[in-house]
């Protein structure tokens, strides 16, 4: 069996041959840190987790890079042109939201490149397309991409643009625009009085970068020019998306993205969220009603290039698949315990939950069967469970087999083994650091965590130490 994406850029499925044998290199889109998420923002993040989960299990190494979008228009209105301030949002608002992947046990990625930190990454990559003749400056000073030099500009691309309709040499220096708005579009943005204290002084000048080069610099300083997988929710395909193809390969000369993977939007209740419907619904809200398990399970069982309706009804049906999982596991445990025997294995039940799930899963991540497969597997062990034929060997491979499953799916909690008391010790003598603004030693500490295969998290308890998967 062989995984088939569909590719936004191709607009069909294709079969997944990554550029590098089993090495996957993985970029998804993060957040724009300038108010909590909402629930609609963690469904892409919930489904790019299905996708990086199901390569691992299919033995891809993969590599996983999420940026945060740490400065941009937003980030800066909401800070009011100050940097320390620009700082202390942005940073809560992270927080927030890496609090929130580890709520639905969306895996951690391998980096998480900020912005503002890959400044001097954006200004090498502007001075690549001036060279090249790609970019230009304008008369306040800042520069621009020029989509009259680059000929695939939205005609063989993510968008099929009309060229008439394209308006190259005008400027639009808004980060997100409309399709119809084709224009040249802002790499480096010169400072102006509102922009406060927000600003970098370079070779470009004194400003501060676009929104679309800070996701090609950010993806091609940890994954270099060529990736694997793009992922990013279908609002970006345009402009965002088109655009940092056209930068990317004007650049390198080489071709950006191998398979571009969109989803769909969320919508709460048949309506889309909108601070003016006054319905944003925030995850902290969600779980005071339904387990983690059960928002990550609505989240993922709708396909993710179809638009997903949540509603409370989808949810509470989400909750009752999680008990019904859950006491299933226990039957066969309890089983597999009692140690009973009723012949020989059974015609391979458990093998043939397997082989539905995987099929399934390979079919653009067909996520409805797979969820089919295991719902029937379940219901006729069941039946074969009150008839009593099912043994101890069988009851163990059924086990074995749902736990495969939950590392792709990630809906139950996942069994941790013990964490030995001296790492506790040292996240203590770590926070002591940080108490004493003693910052060499707690990042020191803090490598050597990551080094031992811990990841930090903040909870309600305190920073508490996770493995990396």
């Amino acid at each position: 069996m062989t995984l088939k994406l569909y590719n936004t850029l191709s607009r069909k499925k294709e079969e997944f041959v990554p550029l590098q044998d089993k090495k996957v290199k993985m970029y998804a889109c993060g957040p724009t840190v300038y108010s909590y998420p909402h629930i609609g923002n963690y469904r892409a993040y919930v489904f790019e987790d299905l996708l990086r989960r199901y390569l691992e299990y299919k033995d891809y190494d993969v590599t996983l890079i999420m940026n945060i979008t740490d400065v941009d228009d937003k980030t800066i209105k909401a800070s009011d042109g100050d940097k320390s301030k620009l700082l202390s949002i942005t940073r809560r608002y992270e927080k927030a939201f890496k609090k929130g992947l580890s709520v639905l046990n969306v895996k951690n990625a391998d980096e998480y490149p900020r912005a503002t930190e890959t400044i001097d990454e954006m200004v090498e990559l502007i001075e690549e397309l001036l060279k090249k003749k790609y970019a230009y400056k304008a008369e306040d000073g800042s520069l621009y991409f020029s989509i009259d030099k680059y000929p695939g500009y939205g005609k063989e691309n993510l968008v099929h643009l009309n060229p008439d309709e394209m308006r190259a040499g005008e400027r639009v220096s808004d980060d997100e625009y409309d399709k119809e708005g084709a224009h040249d579009f802002v790499l480096w943005k010169a400072w102006k009085e509102e922009d406060g204290d927000i600003y970098w002084e370079t070779s470009l000048g004194k400003g501060r970068p676009g929104w679309h080069i800070e996701c090609s610099a950010m993806s091609m300083k940890y994954l270099g020019e060529e990736l694997d997988i793009h992922c990013g929710g279908v609002d970006n395909i345009f402009p965002h998306h088109e655009n940092e193809i056209a930068q990317s390969e004007a650049a390198s000369g080489k071709k950006f993205v191998k398979y571009w993977v969109h989803c769909a939007h969320l919508i709460y209740e048949g309506e889309k969220m909108s601070k003016s419907r006054g319905n944003i619904i925030l995850l902290e809200d969600l779980i005071k009603k339904y387990s983690p398990e059960a928002i990550r399970l609505a989240l993922l069982s709708t396909h993710y290039r179809s638009q997903l309706d949540l509603t409370d009804k989808k949810l509470k049906e989400a909750e009752g698949s999680i008990r019904k999982i859950t006491d299933f596991m226990q039957t066969m445990e309890r089983i597999r315990g009692e140690g009973r025997f009723v012949g020989p294995l059974s015609a391979g039940r458990p093998m043939e939950l397997h082989k539905e799930f995987e099929e399934a899963l390979e079919d653009d991540l067909n996520i409805s069967e797979a969820l089919s497969a295991l719902y029937r597997t379940m219901r006729n062990a069941n039946i074969l469970k009150d008839e009593g034929d099912i043994g101890k060997e069988e009851a163990g491979q059924f086990l074995l087999e749902l736990d495969h499953m939950n590392k792709v799916l990630g809906i139950l909690p996942e069994k941790e083994t013990e964490i030995d008391q001296s790492v506790y010790e040292m996240i203590r003598q770590r926070e002591d650091a940080r108490l004493a603004k003693d910052w060499a030693l707690s990042d020191k500490i803090r490598d050597e965590l990551f080094e031992m295969g811990y990841n930090l998290e903040d909870t309600p308890r305190g920073t508490l130490p996770k493995r990396r998967k």
